[in-house]
């Protein structure tokens, strides 16, 4: 009689069944999920558009930044560039104004006295003036009538007298004459 007991697969004989069946299937299944897989550099479209729109926002709000920092650099620029020529338009206003108060103080009889001098008594005189009134009454003489008075003055103060002339037709001239 046969035993039931034989018939009976015990665990260690079910175990090396499976794996037999298991390594069997292997290659089938190992084909069947490499032929499923896509290779790494290709994307199917659907993929490709779904990840575009997921960054879209992120990728405007980036570009946004990077313009609003380029507009905000050069408005910087502007400003600065603004700031120069107000500065350099005070620089000339108050320029301007010197040179008129300047050519005030020459104004009225006091160029005419000295006009109708003669050249070697006014030169002493207007060597012991302050030096801007002497050269606000020398530029209002006629050119021949300055020179003579200068020719007569002592070098150094023609000098400066000289200097302070030049100087008022020159924007760029700080506000100090000496």
């Amino acid at each position: 009689m046969i035993h039931l007991d034989c018939l009976r697969p015990s665990a260690k004989s079910l175990r090396k069944v499976a794996l037999v069946v298991a390594i069997a299937t292997l290659p089938a299944f190992a084909q069947n999920a490499v032929g499923q897989q896509q290779p790494l550099g290709s994307a199917t479209e659907a993929e490709i558009r779904q990840f575009c729109t997921g960054i879209a926002d992120a990728a405007r709000d980036q570009r946004y930044l990077l313009q609003k920092q380029e507009l905000d650099k050069l408005q910087a620029d502007v400003d600065s560039r603004i700031a120069i020529l107000e500065q350099r338009r005070e620089e000339y206003e108050d320029w301007l104004t010197r040179r008129n108060e300047f050519m005030k103080q020459a104004e009225g009889q006091l160029v005419e006295i000295y006009r109708k001098m003669a050249p070697d008594a006014a030169a002493p005189q207007l060597e012991e003036t302050n030096v801007m009134l002497a050269a606000a009454i020398i530029m209002k003489l006629q050119p021949r009538q300055a020179s003579l008075i200068l020719t007569e003055m002592s070098p150094a103060k023609a000098a400066q007298v000289a200097s302070i002339m030049s100087s008022a037709g020159n924007p760029n001239t700080s506000k100090d004459p000496s």
